[in-house]
């Protein structure tokens, strides 16, 4: 069996660590994969079955400032920790393929310790292919024009000398690479669409009693979410403040998930204010979003990408707020404002959150019906399909498509169109 080392750092919420987990649950069927992290924990969170863990000190991001999930440590010394733990894991796991996860056309903070085993790579001599998995939308962040070209230089010299391909978490329907990196054209790796990543669902049996109670309450709800939690203070606490005021209005219960960075004394606040609205429920975390989205008749949330695609996946109705963090927003904003396009979902502004028009926008939302879409929501097992073809050949591949027994699952875009980029999936609600 190949071995697959799958490096992922998440520095600010949990939403690189969430797809990429997806994608390890994937490998981890047909490879030996070792997925190695090093970020704030995250209460509840568990790796697949089957995948190894390489565990760094941790680190995150404040801003635009790298720091040190442990802060009685120095962040020079953990750097250097950092970078000898994965220089010795290499050499320990000898891997036929290692995938970073965003790098290097993000997270270029982390080149301390990546580009060091890049040319580590190199210089062993190793057959090792070495792949970036890509979300849909990069460098949105505020930066002249010629700052920019500097950024996109790096990465293309980059990509140029130590990559074999980049696997893009996207459907050629929706978003292409060109739209946000204009230097497509110089980079020489084959670009190859595996559509979406989305989440799994748990087995029943993984069920807390927590969410075994609130997933058994009849009647209609409607689910808060803001991912990590880290910039989501200001939806959840407009909700909180509306939630006594819909309940005269409609039956719906709110579930409203804080997210595991958000600060504790903000966590509480929100749940004194719970303490006077039984229809509103204040909870941090749970493993199973999904369960209580497949049930709910609306989503209010935040719009990174694991947000979004659990809207798509499940045909809950939508309103999105972006994220206001400046990291965030341009990306988040870009999504949610195609999609609003297509009818899919609304998108929320800051003055939407004020009482009145947060109340007509949920009204207006429950009325509605959802939009089908033809996205392909199947990327994690398009990542695993493609790979066993790069390091297996053909062969390999067809032996493990014959696990996809329906049209869902047999998706038509891992055929090529004549331009090099992805079929149209054919998936469809």
């Amino acid at each position: 069996m190949k071995k697959i080392m799958f490096y992922s750092q998440h520095l600010a919420g949990i939403g690189h660590l969430v797809r990429s987990t997806e994608i390890v649950r994937c490998l981890a069927q047909q490879f030996e994969v070792y997925f190695v992290h090093g970020g704030q924990a995250v209460p509840g969170f568990q790796l697949p079955t089957g995948v190894s863990e390489v565990r760094l000190p941790g680190l995150y991001m404040e801003g635009p400032v790298l720091k040190v999930v442990d802060d009685s440590q120095a962040l020079e010394k953990v750097q250097e920790q950092r970078q000898a733990l994965l220089l010795a894991a290499f050499e320990s796991i000898r891997p036929d393929c290692l995938i970073t996860e965003g790098f290097p056309f993000s997270k270029h903070t982390l080149r301390f310790e990546l580009i060091p085993l890049l040319k580590h790579i190199e210089a062993s001599g190793y057959p090792t292919k070495v792949v970036c998995c890509l979300r849909d939308i990069i460098m949105t962040q505020a930066m002249t024009d010629s700052v920019r070209a500097k950024k996109q230089a790096r990465t293309c010299k980059w990509i140029n000398r130590y990559y074999d391909l980049i696997l893009y978490h996207s459907d050629v329907q929706l978003q292409r690479l060109e739209e946000n990196f204009s230097s497509l054209d110089e980079l020489n790796p084959e670009v190859f669409y595996t559509g979406y990543v989305t989440q799994s669902e748990p087995a029943s049996g993984e069920l807390s009693d927590e969410d075994r109670h609130y997933l058994g309450q009849p009647g209609p709800s409607i689910v808060v979410s803001v991912g990590g939690g880290r910039h989501g203070y200001g939806l959840l606490k407009a909700i909180a403040a509306l939630a006594p005021a819909l309940g005269q209005k409609i039956p719906h219960k709110i579930y409203a998930f804080a997210g595991p960075y958000l600060p504790e004394a903000d966590l509480l606040m929100l749940q004194e204010l719970a303490a006077h609205s039984p229809n509103l429920v204040i909870r941090r975390f749970t493993s199973r979003l999904m369960d209580y989205l497949k049930q709910a008749d609306l989503s209010i949330s935040l719009g990174g990408y694991n947000t979004t695609m659990n809207v798509l996946k499940t045909g809950v109705r939508s309103l999105i707020y972006p994220s206001p963090s400046e990291d965030q927003s341009g990306e988040q904003t870009l999504r949610a404002r195609k999609l609003e396009s297509l009818g899919i979902l609304t998108v929320l502004t800051e003055a939407d959150l004020a009482a009145e028009p947060l109340a007509q926008h949920i009204s207006n939302a429950l009325k509605k019906s959802y939009q089908a879409h033809t996205f392909n929501l199947n990327g994690a097992q398009m990542v695993a399909l493609k790979l066993q073809q790069f390091l297996g050949g053909e062969a390999e591949l067809a032996a493990a498509a014959k696990k996809f027994t329906t049209p869902e699952e047999r998706f038509s875009s891992s055929v090529h169109s004549p331009d090099g980029l992805p079929a149209v999936g054919a998936l469809q609600r």
